[in-house]
């Protein structure tokens, strides 16, 4: 009697998702997700086959605001100051639940949907982040939860907020200036991986400024005495960024890079410039790095005996991580199981492994754990720590590529481009419109989510690391 107490007790404590129902609500958001299932993937090859990047994502953008309308959504395109940045709304009243879509591709890595490298199109960018999928699958959870509130069946307002340049410049951050989430409750992110988790780990905060170094142009070889070389400044600055690397945390990351280091060998360059991005894990640790570098340029031009200016592009906050909708996220996640491939698509995943030198185990779907939060992670930024910073973030991360693929390159655009991406784009789907009905239905769930979100927030002001004026549409030199 006392092994099968102590048994039920283990069940009960190790496999929470059991005492899970699939609602009405949830079957409902599934079924819909299902019955818009081909318009969807046409959504996303569309916009894959587009592969446009930051501030240029006029096609994809008016592809995604397009197909919210003709859902029902009222749509406001170009907020925020940002042609191809919208707002898609459904309902009145509260909650008033958010989900975030991008759809903004990476230079140079066209791909085609298929194991083996070779572009689209020469040249091109490619959706090596899975954008494609991301904007599509975060639309579609929306329009769940939108023929939900029409029939009646739930109260609220739905949002879906098209958020364009995730790769570059950061177009959350003038989003958030501009109050786009001032009246959210709750907002639900995802982002397309090689595993399946809801993700309770935070990102790097992360700053970007450009340098640019003025001297006199000579003659290199008649009368170099007579120039001032803005290159100099320039490999002055970048060897005392990296003998400073040796003093800093094992937390910070820095990265430059040379975009003009002078034209032709025979002339002593007048100017140079290049860009710079440091990181942290924590902003507090990120803004002393970059004052110190910063004041770097201006010990690089004195040496070099030119002149210099610094031009802040933009800077993002680590993600501020929500474990209590990290756990709603979780539960849908079991709920609804791990996804299943072909032996086709498993080949496919394989070929692409074997090309990128990784161990051939096909694709991984299995639901993960829900982990403990680091304090200091590794990995990337986004300008989803800004939203998360104004308003409590769910994120979820769903497989759309195989295992150890490497991120940003040729092997996810051929990915996303084919079904294996489509699969981790539908489930991603799901997981967010079954954990947006819970929190539209359980307004307990939506209080303990904003509960957290006060506390780990404390007494921080937010304060936008973006200079005064327009986002940089035309984009940045």
């Amino acid at each position: 009697m006392r092994k099968s107490v102590l048994l039920l007790t283990s069940l009960l404590v190790t496999l929470p998702a059991l005492g899970q129902k699939m609602t009405a609500s949830k079957k409902s958001v599934v079924q819909s997700v299902e019955n818009h299932q081909n318009e969807l993937i046409a959504l996303s090859d569309s916009i894959w086959a587009l592969a446009e990047t930051a501030f240029q994502e006029s096609g994809s953008s008016k592809l995604l605001a397009d197909y919210a309308e003709a859902n029902g959504f009222k749509v406001e395109r170009g907020v925020a100051g940002i042609p191809t940045a919208f707002m898609a709304t459904y309902g009145s009243g509260s909650p008033v639940i958010s989900v975030l879509g991008e759809f903004d591709a990476l230079p140079g890595i066209s791909q085609k949907a298929q194991p083996t490298k070779e572009p689209l199109n020469a040249g091109a960018a490619g959706h090596g982040c899975g954008h494609n999928l991301f904007g599509t699958a975060s639309l579609a959870s929306a329009i769940a939860i939108k023929e939900l509130i029409e029939a009646g069946k739930l109260k609220g307002t739905i949002k879906f907020m098209g958020t364009p340049a995730e790769e570059k410049f950061f177009a959350k951050i003038w989003m958030v200036r501009e109050g786009l989430w001032n009246d959210v409750d709750v907002n639900v992110s995802w982002h397309p991986a090689a595993l399946t988790e809801a993700d309770v780990q935070s990102t790097l905060s992360l700053v970007d400024f450009k340098v640019e170094f003025y001297g006199q142009a000579a003659h290199a070889s008649m009368d170099p005495w007579n120039g001032r070389s803005a290159s100099d400044a320039l490999e002055l600055y970048t060897t005392g960024i990296n003998y400073y690397r040796e003093h800093i945390k094992p937390t910070v990351r820095i990265h430059y890079h040379i975009q003009d280091g002078g034209q032709v060998v025979n002339v002593v360059p007048d100017y140079a410039r290049l860009w710079v991005r440091v990181r942290d894990t924590k902003r507090e640790g990120m803004m002393p790095v970059y004052e110190r570098v910063r004041e770097m340029a201006q010990g690089a031009a004195i040496m070099a005996n030119v002149d210099y200016k610094i031009s802040l592009i933009s800077g993002i906050y680590e993600v501020l991580v929500n474990r209590a909708g990290g756990e709603i996220m979780q539960q849908n996640l079991e709920l609804l199981g791990p996804m299943s491939y072909t032996a086709e698509e498993q080949e496919f995943a394989k070929k692409i492994q074997e090309a990128t030198g990784k161990a051939q185990v096909g694709m991984d779907s299995s639901i993960s754990p829900l982990k403990e939060t680091q304090e200091h992670p590794g990995g990337g930024s986004t300008d989803v720590g800004d939203v998360s910073w104004n308003v409590p973030n769910i994120n979820l991360g769903v497989t759309t590529a195989p295992k150890d693929t490497p991120w940003h390159s040729w092997a996810v655009v051929a990915c996303g481009g084919m079904s294996i991406g489509h699969k981790g784009m539908l489930q991603a789907a799901k997981a967010m419109g079954m954990t947006m009905a819970d929190l539209f239905e359980n307004p307990k769930m939506v209080e303990k989510v904003k509960a957290e979100f006060k506390m780990r927030k404390g007494d921080t002001q937010y304060e936008p690391i973006i200079p005064d004026g327009p986002p940089p549409i035309n984009g940045v030199n």
